[in-house]
């Protein structure tokens, strides 16, 4: 069971609200050169269509920092600049349109040059993202605890808080990354008990597409459950579209967002006489951009096959040499297995355009 959400105070990115009652906003970040404007747009426009809410992008010099201007041109979603170090890319960053900024107030310099920053902010009603990265703690705070530890995570965000609140600078969001997934979740659970400001919730580093996914999904998972947390990024060293979907895929199975189908299929067994992998795996690529919440299912077996899957909206079962079309468990037709994915995938799109009437 979910936990109640923890109270949080709203930031505002872009047009996307973070905290308090908002959905639990799904973020990605792009891996292009931000200099070379038409494949970050490329990459940017496949997020938007695959439900990407916020992007961030990073900026390495005056020149990413420039581009972000002819970037926002063309996109619809909200942009971050991701700048460490130098205040005058925040700067430029704000000049050029960013939406927010991720910048920690304690590696850009001196307190005129946070100020500026924190003015600017301020001005064009723009929230700073102090993330904290256990890979990159600062060397007092490592030698004030003696290890990266929650204790030690936590208090560079109160630092970096702190200074941005001496400054009556509240529009605030927090991470703290690792990519151990017991030490984040440790961390976000202190940190949940310190402040009341929105969280930004993953596992970073979290490395390759399939093992990012299992550590992603039960430390964001595990974090959800508990109610704490206001906007999630998947790291996957992938293509980011991939981070956004398995992101929607684990709102889902929470029962917190509903967003695109959902593909349930049997794990098969010596009943299965049709290649049932082959089938589902073809299904599923098919669906996976289409952003109706449909529940589809491929199934092996027609014994077991439509009762089992018996609220998915539509679904096939396999027998030798031929498929069962149902309906939330009912039997539509008998399809000759050579004919099952094109059936099925003719009567989700049917499925779809009556949707779309009722919708109108």
């Amino acid at each position: 069971m979910i936990g109640v959400r923890r109270k949080s105070r709203v930031v505002m990115v872009g047009k996307v609200g973070v905290g308090g009652d908002h959905p639990v906003a799904v973020q990605s970040m792009t891996n292009t050169d931000t200099r070379n404007v038409p494949a970050t747009v490329e990459q940017i426009q496949r997020l938007e269509q695959a439900g990407c809410e916020i992007i961030r992008l990073a900026v390495l010099d005056e020149e990413a920092a420039g581009a972000i201007k002819k970037i926002k041109q063309s996109i619809s979603i909200p942009l971050i600049a991701d700048i460490h170090f130098d205040h005058r890319l925040a700067l430029k960053s704000i000049a050029a349109g960013a939406d927010g900024l991720r910048i920690n107030p304690g590696n850009i310099g001196d307190k005129h040059k946070v100020a500026e920053v924190v003015t600017a902010c301020r001005d064009r009603r723009i929230p700073i993202r102090i993330g904290v990265n256990s890979g990159s703690l600062d060397k007092k705070m490592l030698e004030r605890f003696g290890s990266v530890c929650k204790e030690a995570m936590v208090e560079s965000a109160m630092e970096n808080i702190m200074i941005l609140e001496d400054m009556d600078f509240r529009d605030i969001k927090v991470s703290l990354k690792s990519s151990s997934v017991l030490l984040s979740v440790a961390a976000y659970r202190l940190i949940a008990e310190r402040v009341d400001y929105p969280l930004h919730i993953g596992i970073t580093e979290a490395g390759t597409k399939d093992r990012a996914l299992i550590k992603s999904s039960v430390g964001i998972g595990m974090l959800l459950c508990e109610g704490i947390g206001d906007t999630i990024r998947f790291s996957l060293t992938a293509d980011p579209v991939d981070e956004v979907w398995a992101a929607y895929e684990l709102l889902r199975a929470l029962e917190i967002r509903h967003r695109g189908m959902e593909l349930i299929s049997c794990p098969t067994c010596g009943r299965c006489e049709i290649d049932l992998l082959g089938l589902a795996e073809q299904v599923d690529q098919t669906i996976r951009s289409w952003p109706e919440p449909l529940k589809v299912a491929v199934m092996g077996c027609v014994v077991n096959g439509p009762g089992e899957a018996r609220e998915a909206d539509i679904g096939i079962a396999g027998g030798r040499g031929f498929g069962l079309l149902f309906r939330k468990g009912e039997i539509v037709k008998k399809v000759p297995e050579a004919e099952m994915l094109e059936v099925l995938l003719n009567e989700i799109e049917t499925i779809k355009q009556d949707s779309s009437r009722r919708t109108f």
